[in-house]
This record gives structure tokens, C-alpha cells and sequence, in this order.
């Protein structure tokens, strides 16, 4: 699990973003702060914390202030500024202290989903270790600002439905929703939404598998495959 700390002035706004980062495959609120010294407080204390969604308009400091005071302690922790601060100046310091990635509110659950789910699966890149060709440096670089891939459907992430079709290009041969999961990391629910979204779109070709018993099972493969 990514372990987030939700740090917000406004308590109903932070328990809203709680319950949205808590809706999200893989992700779990491990606090949540409403000024600058709490959130370093918890910083301090939480046993392990991988990312702030951390707001820039604080009663006692800004943001900013805080990622570098996290930073001038040693903290590495992942940082995504989610505040209604627009100036460029602003966005501009929080890039040079290591922001990954800056969502201006007001957002819907599925930008704050598309950030998570890109930061997931930066991690997951990341985490392979060893060495890398520029190909792979650029994706890495580019995967938290991805454009919106044309032709999804609000409320789907361009990152989640690449992880899906990169699973079944790479395949051998038909995979299920749940094979799908347990090769990305994503929900079996959410992988069999994806899949009907590429089934529908004709990139991705349904067979059914029939077994002893029951429903037979959905399988998926890429439709440039067959």
C-alpha cells in the first residue's frame, strides 16, 4: 500500500480528498493535517509515509515552506501540491523543491484518480531498479503529466488504460480481469472495466473459457494479435 498524508486548512475539504485517495486501488490515508506544523509533526512520527497531497494556503506557512522544511530534515517523501494557488511564482517553487506533480483545485475524484494512478505507476517503474535506456528515462518523466489519450470516456485515466493494454500486448495469449489485476497492481473490478471499455472500442477481443461449472470465463487479447 502508498501510505499518504492529506494535508488541507479546510477539515471537510481534507476528509473529502481522505475518502477519494481512500477510493483508490493501492493507496491508504495515513493522516491528515490541517496547518504546516502538524503536517511536519506527522512527518516526524507516521512509522512510513510515501506521499503529501499537500495544500498551499496554510493558516501558520505555506506549502512551500513546508516541502522545504521536509527537505532541509531529510524527508524524501513524494510531494503533489493540491491547492487553489494559480500564480506562476508558486507553481514555480514548488516544481524547484521536488513537487511531483500540482493539481489545482476545485477537481473531480477522476483528476485526483488520474494523479494517483500515475504516481503508482511511477513507482512501479522505479522500484525495478538497475539500469535504464533514454526510452525508459522518458517515460518516467513523462508518465505523471501524460495527455489525456483520446477517445476515453470521462471518468478513465489514460495511465490505467495504458497499464491495461500493455498487459495484454505483452501477453501470450488471452488474459481475464483477474489476471489483468495481479499483472498491474489494479483492481479486478477496475480492470474488467477497462477491458469492456476496449472490447467495445474494438482494440481488444472478448473469448469466453468454459469450465465444469458456472459462468464461463471473459478473456481478453489485444485485437492487433488476432
Amino acid at each position: 500500500m502508498i501510505e499518504v498524508l492529506v494535508v488541507d486548512d479546510d477539515v471537510r475539504v481534507a476528509r473529502v480528498n481522505a475518502a477519494y485517495v481512500e477510493k483508490v486501488p493501492g493507496f491508504r490515508v495515513s493522516g491528515q493535517a490541517h496547518n504546516a506544523a502538524e503536517a511536519l509533526c506527522l512527518l516526524e512520527t507516521l512509522p512510513r509515509l510515501d506521499l503529501v497531497l499537500l495544500d498551499h494556503h496554510l493558516p501558520d506557512d505555506t506549502g512551500i515552506a513546508v516541502v522545504r522544511e521536509m527537505r532541509r530534515r531529510g524527508h524524501q517523501t513524494d510531494v503533489i501540491m493540491v491547492t487553489a494557488a494559480r500564480d506562476v511564482s508558486t507553481v514555480q517553487a514548488a516544481m524547484r523543491h521536488g513537487a511531483l506533480q500540482y493539481l489545482v483545485k476545485p477537481f473531480a475524484f477522476s483528476g485526483l484518480r488520474a494523479k494517483l494512478e500515475a504516481y503508482a505507476e511511477l513507482r512501479r517503474a522505479l522500484d525495478g531498479g538497475g539500469e535504464v535506456g533514454q526510452a525508459e528515462v522518458d517515460r518516467m518523466f513523462g508518465v505523471l503529466s501524460a495527455p489525456s489519450a483520446p477517445g476515453l470516456p470521462k471518468g478513465h485515466s489514460p495511465t490505467t488504460a495504458e497499464l491495461v493494454r500493455r498487459s495484454l500486448t505483452g501477453a501470450e495469449g488471452p488474459l481475464s480481469a483477474q489476471e489483468i489485476a495481479e499483472r498491474t497492481g489494479l483492481s479486478r473490478q477496475t480492470a474488467q472495466r477497462y477491458l469492456k471499455l476496449m472490447e467495445r472500442t474494438g482494440r481488444a477481443r472478448l473469448s469466453l473459457k468454459y469450465g465444469d461449472a458456472g459462468r464461463p470465463e471473459h478473456r481478453y487479447v489485444w485485437a492487433t494479435r488476432i
